[in-house]
């Protein structure tokens, strides 16, 4: 199996490339074909010397996943099927905004977590992805929104915010992560505070993420003010206690300087009721936050209904009432299968979903 080069740093591009022989800004111009003009193959890389790319290519491969399905919406989303080297299949979502385009990304193939309104905690969990296989999501993205006409004039169709809330948690792949981070700010060019780690909540993970010196964005998906209600919610996730979490909050902000978001997931007669509305409140007293309320997208396979208007709007007043920012995720892909897993498990229904 031929190793990937999506995944490598400039400077270790230039290390690879004086191995065979060649000067070191033979690495610089790899790393511009692999980020920056979306190569998808070896022999694409104009202006390095034929027999430099031919030695390549007999021990690298690029490492961009091949789409297997693919859904667009009638509000522009964009949702893939990708096809890793392996076998194994990840979704990742582009989706157009007036003033962006952003990318939601996969960090695993399935999740550990089993949170139980998500289409992706009913497939369970294969493997961590690596850095390049994250990597390839927002560039495959990025080549698929290009190729909408309607999308292609804003900011040239580059991608300019990427979040890490597709498939799998984030923290749990912790340096695949971080290295991807890093590498889609210094070598695709994204700027670091658009970028956007969503995780349900590893207060190890929190902690040591605060120590990187990133100022990324960091999200939690809570979805439950309560203990008891949290760990029927995500059975993965009963290890820590939302008063261990949100102390691992505090202490993120202190470090970073940043503001968390608290991603809320309503469910009709859940968790979407006056009193954890209230107890929400109590939790996050203080804290330097905002509070991002989503609608829940049914899964058909789960009886999970979406909440009326009138409960989102009394349970997003009583948050503003106490002083917390909210802002209401609007729903976009709602004619496709946009929420996570549900594109791999419509697949696999179909009989065409190996990994």
């Amino acid at each position: 199996m031929l190793t990937s080069l999506l995944g490598l740093t400039t400077d270790e591009l230039r290390a690879l490339v004086r191995e065979e022989g060649e000067p070191a800004y033979r690495g610089s111009q790899l790393a511009e074909w692999l980020y920056r003009n979306g190569a998808r193959t070896i022999e694409e890389m104009a202006n390095l010397p034929e027999k430099l790319r031919a030695r390549l290519g007999e021990k690298y491969r690029v490492g961009r996943g091949e789409i297997v399905a693919s859904q667009r919406s009638k509000d522009g989303t964009v949702k893939l099927l990708l096809s890793m080297q392996d076998g194994a299949r990840v979704e990742t979502v582009g989706l157009p905004y007036p003033d962006r385009l952003s990318c939601c990304v996969s960090t695993q193939v399935g999740c550990p977590m089993g949170c139980v309104f998500c289409a992706t905690g009913l497939s369970g969990y294969a493997r961590d992805l690596t850095t390049g296989e994250i990597l390839a999501q927002v560039l495959t993205v990025q080549e698929a929104m290009r190729s909408q006409p309607s999308q292609a004039d804003r900011r040239s169709g580059r991608i300019d915010h990427v979040t890490f809330m597709g498939m799998g948690e984030p923290l749990l792949n912790y340096a695949a992560t971080v290295k991807a981070i890093r590498l889609l700010n210094n070598e695709v060019g994204i700027g670091m505070r658009q970028l956007t780690i969503s995780t349900v909540g590893l207060v190890p993970g929190i902690r040591r993420l605060a120590c990187e010196e990133l100022q990324c964005t960091l999200a939690v998906s809570l979805h439950a003010p309560t203990d008891d209600l949290r760990r029927q919610l995500i059975p993965g996730m009963t290890r820590w206690r939302v008063s261990e979490i949100i102390d691992a909050c505090r202490e993120y902000v202190e470090r970073t300087g940043r503001r968390v978001t608290f991603e809320y997931c309503l469910l009709h007669g859940v968790n979407d009721g006056l009193a954890e509305a209230h107890e929400l409140t109590r939790i996050l007293h203080g804290l330097n936050c905002h509070v991002n309320l989503i609608s829940h997208n049914p899964v058909s396979e789960l009886s999970f209904r979406t909440p009326s208007r009138e409960h989102v709007r009394a349970f997003r007043e009583i948050l503003e009432t106490a002083g917390i920012q909210v802002t209401q995720r609007v729903q976009r892909g709602s004619d496709i299968d946009a929420a996570c897993g549900q594109l791999r498990q419509r697949a696999a229904r179909a009989g065409s979903l190996t990994a």
